[in-house]
């Protein structure tokens, strides 16, 4: 669904199993200009009721409900022919990562401010008049975002801005060329996620970008990769796959 981009306005539904959240959601939207129309739902049933009958262009989704969860029915969402954009509204921090893997436009932390809400509109219309050409929307799924909060404000960090990632207990650091970033997602969960975009394993506590190793070099204690100029250990587990990896990187390259 295309959004006209002079009027900006917006088909929203709204869905929350808890009324006072559901209540105070709404109240924002409706405030806000942009906000042409307004549905509300308290459970994905409803709101697919609401689907069926009217055309949405962004649904505001809270994530753990009863019975069909927010991120079950953002799954069926992604299956419509023209699917709305999703903004998760949810009082956790631990679904981040999948909603971006989902394709969500933003994820916005309860309790919901007016100013929050009001920028995960301009994300939206963004989101829906900028990238209709098939090679921006590819370009896009090529490269997510990931959510990080910065003084209180949630940023989108192309995944591409890492440099490397760094294992802090079942938090991951996102190192990128200006500095880093904490995320609630396991070093583990990214490396299998990330492994088709060319990050690879190194270390138990280390995931790197392949393509911006600059050196790989023995040391007395074992090898050590340099990326921006930091060294990072490689583990003798990881050593002759990331070698191999190495290599056939090379091999591709000369023969472009």
């Amino acid at each position: 669904m295309t959004v006209n981009a002079t009027a900006g306005f917006l088909r929203v539904l709204a869905v929350d199993d808890e009324p006072p959240a559901l209540d105070e959601l709404a109240y924002h939207l409706r405030a806000d200009p942009r906000v042409a129309r307004l549905h509300t739902a308290g459970d994905a049933t409803e709101a697919l009721r609401v689907l069926r009958d009217a055309d949405v262009d962004v649904v505001f989704l809270d994530i753990r409900m009863p019975g069909l969860d927010g991120m079950e029915l953002a799954r069926v969402l992604r299956r419509f022919a023209r699917p709305p954009a999703i903004v998760f509204v949810t009082a956790y921090d631990d679904g981040a990562v999948d909603a971006f893997d989902l394709g969500a436009t933003d994820y916005v932390r309860k309790p919901v401010r007016a100013d929050r809400l009001a920028e995960s509109l301009r994300r939206v219309i963004g989101s829906r008049v900028v990238p209709s050409h098939p090679a921006a929307l590819a370009r896009a799924e090529e490269d997510p975002t990931i959510p990080i909060e910065l003084a209180g404000t949630t940023r989108m960090l192309p995944r591409s801005a890492v440099r490397w990632v760094e294992a802090q207990g079942d938090y991951a650091r996102l190192h990128t060329a200006d500095g880093s970033h904490l995320v609630r997602v396991s070093l583990a969960t990214l490396a299998e996620r990330w492994a088709d975009a060319g990050f690879v394993r190194i270390h138990r506590s280390h995931l790197v970008q392949l393509k911006l190793i600059a050196e790989l070099r023995l040391v007395n204690s074992g090898y050590v990769v340099v990326i921006d100029g930091t060294e990072l250990p490689v583990s003798r587990r990881h050593t002759r796959e990331l070698k191999d990896k190495l290599v056939r990187a090379a091999k591709q390259d000369w023969n472009r």
